[in-house]
């Protein structure tokens, strides 16, 4: 999938040792966006952005030591080897000396030939690393400028980490003109260096430079044209991550020194063998433990008291990535814990003040964002007619950022038709939800619009689904519980095999559980999204309707 950028110029960093001035250069090719301020709380934000770098080059996926160095040396001890052991016998002695020469005669004619292929490769990739280091980073952060705050994203190499940086306009001082939207800015890789260099007694200037889109065509050169090949995995986790955000979930509340003891854990013990998970014992009225596993070291959080409702028991695997949290826990007053389920996705949000730092977690590691969470099928799923989706997303943007509650009553539209037209938006990257203040915000993820047949946002399940329906291979029925929440159940009938799947659906149309007798829930329960039974169901359900 190719996007096209245009930059006027460079990220550009004048720094001495009084002021440093932080000019980036946004995408031209987008609806003009652009911030200028001066940091007013210097410390928290270079720890956040900071950490935000952390995320964008992490990779936690396993690597393999690299034995080709032992295997080289190996394979050139074993004619001596050989040698020593038939050292008695003179003329084995003498045949081994003539291959081992003709082995040595191959090995130069080798060299020769490939030598200077090998060294001409080598000398490119050390100058693509020191001259453009920025290729060697799949993809820069979005920035976003709202009413009420500025936002950066990223995702990291191996698209398991999600991080979000918010700053309120607290954040600043003399802020000097702004205008509401979303750019890519040319994001070079010295930034992180310099922004080491920030301290409380030096006047820091941030901008994203509104000259970029003053654009003449008679000085052209001054523009810089990118086209960058984005993987369509990275754009589909961007739109995983808002649905996974919106499932129903357990949360509480960590103190930063439990957070530090964690990291504590992590740092001090290297597991072997598995199971490589921590347990989140959640009991009401008592301090949240923690179990590591494998070897059941406990640790519990006394300043941290679980206030649900009733006891839980969660497990989350890809542990290591919570060390990405290690350098916010100076500056953060607290960290807020959202857990959807055993296997499933987490967020962690800390607390500094006027910023906000969210860091998500697909599964486990190898699970990334894109390939396998399909949380998307898990969000509402009401039908909604253009027109209301229109209205919708313009009634969205007056505000930019809204609560579905208020953004329902300034229609006049029923919340559940709001929400699904705000789920349908997060899935084609025109809105995003927030879940730190429990709201949506206008988010255009790219200026053309993304295409859904290459994303295949159709998953292979809802097909199916739809197919059932529509061959009348469904029985459903629903009755509304004590809670007011839908219980579906039925039949769905799969060639010469009939399944009996079951769901839970809340008052805001998301599915909050389920199960059935098919292979795929028993392998994978939901950590996958709901198999093609369950979808089936709800979709027969809403044909009723």
């Amino acid at each position: 999938m190719e996007f096209n950028y245009k930059f006027k110029g460079d990220t550009a960093v004048a720094s001495n040792a009084h002021a440093t001035n932080m000019s980036f250069a946004p995408d031209v090719y987008r609806d003009p966006t652009y911030f200028s301020g001066y940091l007013n709380k210097h410390i928290p934000f270079r720890e956040a952005i900071s950490a935000l770098h952390d995320i964008v080059v992490s990779d936690f996926r396993y690597k393999p030591k690299d034995k080709s160095d032992y295997k080289a040396w190996a394979q050139q001890q074993e004619d001596i080897w050989l040698a020593e052991y038939m050292r008695g016998s003179v003329d084995v002695e003498q045949k081994v000396k003539a291959v081992r020469n003709e082995l040595e005669t191959v090995r130069k004619q080798k060299e020769e030939i490939i030598g200077p292929f090998a060294k001409a490769k080598r000398k490119y990739f050390e100058h693509l690393y020191h001259a453009n280091r920025d290729q060697w980073i799949v993809l820069d952060p979005v920035i976003t400028v709202h009413p009420d705050e500025l936002f950066f994203e990223c995702f990291s190499q191996d698209e398991s980490s999600y991080g979000k940086v918010g700053c309120n306009y607290n954040v600043f001082n003399k802020v000097n003109e702004f205008k509401c939207g979303t750019t890519n800015i040319d994001y070079s890789s010295d930034l992180y260096n310099e922004f080491q260099k920030i301290r409380e007694y030096k006047e820091t200037h941030f901008a994203i430079d509104p000259s970029g889109f003053e654009v003449q065509t008679t000085r052209e050169e001054s523009y810089k044209e990118v086209k960058i090949d984005v993987p369509a995995s990275w754009v589909r986790g961007f739109l995983q991550v808002s649905s996974a955000m919106t499932v129903p979930s357990v949360s509480f509340q960590l103190h930063p020194m439990d957070v530090y003891n964690i990291c504590f854990i992590l740092r001090r013990y290297k597991e072997k063998e598995g199971p490589r998970s921590i347990r989140w014992v959640l009991k009401p009225g008592e301090p949240v433990r923690l179990i590591f596993e494998p070897w059941n070291y406990e640790v519990k959080c006394a300043r941290s008291i679980y206030q649900g409702a009733e006891a839980r028991e969660v497990r989350i695997w890809g542990r290591r990535r919570l060390l990405l949290l290690e350098r916010l826990i100076p500056v953060t007053n607290s960290f807020k814990v959202v857990l959807l389920g055993s296997g499933l996705p987490s967020f962690y949000i800390a607390d500094l003040g006027d910023l906000n730092f969210t860091l998500g977690l697909s599964g486990w590691t190898v699970n990334d964002w894109s390939r396998l969470g399909n949380f998307d099928l898990l969000a509402p799923r009401l039908e909604v007619d253009s027109m209301t989706m229109q209205r919708v997303y313009t009634g969205l943007r007056e505000k930019w950022v809204e609560k579905p509650d208020s953004l329902a009553a300034h229609l006049g539209l029923d919340k559940k038709l709001v929400l699904g037209a705000l789920a349908a938006f997060t899935q084609v990257g025109r809105v995003i939800y927030d879940i730190n203040n429990d709201s949506y915000r206008i988010r255009e993820l790219s200026r053309e619009s993304l295409p859904m047949e290459e994303l295949r946002f159709a998953n292979p399940r809802e097909e199916a689904a739809t197919r059932f329906v529509l061959t009348n291979h469904v029985t459903a029925s629903v009755y509304v519980n004590r809670e007011g929440k839908k219980a579906l159940s039925g039949t769905v009938k799969d060639k010469d095999k009939t399944y009996q799947p079951e769901m839970l659906i809340d008052a805001d149309e998301r599915a909050v559980s389920g199960k059935c007798t098919c292979n795929f829930y028993q392998q994978h329960k939901l950590m996958q999204g709901p198999c093609e039974h369950m979808l089936a169901l709800r979709i027969a359900l809403r044909e009723k309707q």
